[in-house]
């Protein structure tokens, strides 16, 4: 196709303007990929369709049962595990009392799972359905309605939850209710 068959009609006649393009820059050269991609690639491609929907399953029932073992209710401040941060400057964490939310939650208590980590309390639903979703899709066909997070609502809800980060290690009334 020559340039006046792609170019506007009131631009046809123009000639084309500026230095000529260099050929190399059209060339495409393929990446070459590092040892762990390639090795990370050539696992996947020869695993089972289902061994990631188990992995991940796996993972979390093994966070359950530690959970459930452990019962973080009851540890005190120096005991392990113990939030390094909380326990070098008392500032509460971003993710401070999720365990504990987890565990009111695997009890059905979620008046007191909020009271101690809100924001993980809210995303929990959502993070199952997502995983539910992905699994069945992966591994029954399942076409589970899309979920998608737009960009405005995961920075929405990054920025709510360092607003709610900060606001329970606030020292005065009523923010002396967050912390946990």
């Amino acid at each position: 196709m020559s340039a006046a068959a792609q170019s506007p009609p009131w631009l046809a006649d123009q000639p084309v303007q500026g230095p000529p393009v260099p050929p190399e820059w059209f060339a495409y050269r393929p990446v070459r990929e590092d040892r762990l991609t390639r090795l990370v690639n050539r696992v996947s491609a020869r695993s089972p369709i289902w061994l990631a929907p188990l992995a991940i399953l796996a993972c979390t029932g093994g966070a359950v049962g530690y959970t459930l073992l452990t019962d973080p209710t009851t540890a005190q401040a120096g005991d392990p595990p113990s939030c390094l941060l909380k326990y070098l400057t008392g500032f509460v964490c971003p993710g401070c009392g999720g365990t504990r939310a987890a565990w009111f939650l695997l009890h059905g208590d979620l008046p007191a799972a909020a009271r101690h980590h809100l924001v993980f309390v809210f995303a929990v639903p959502f993070l199952i359905y997502l995983y539910v979703a992905w699994a069945g899709r992966r591994l029954f066909r399942l076409r589970l309605p899309e979920f998608s997070i737009s960009p405005a609502a995961m920075i929405t809800f990054m920025v709510v939850w360092g607003v709610w980060s900060i606001l329970r290690n606030l020292p005065w009334a009523p923010f002396t209710a967050f912390y946990v």
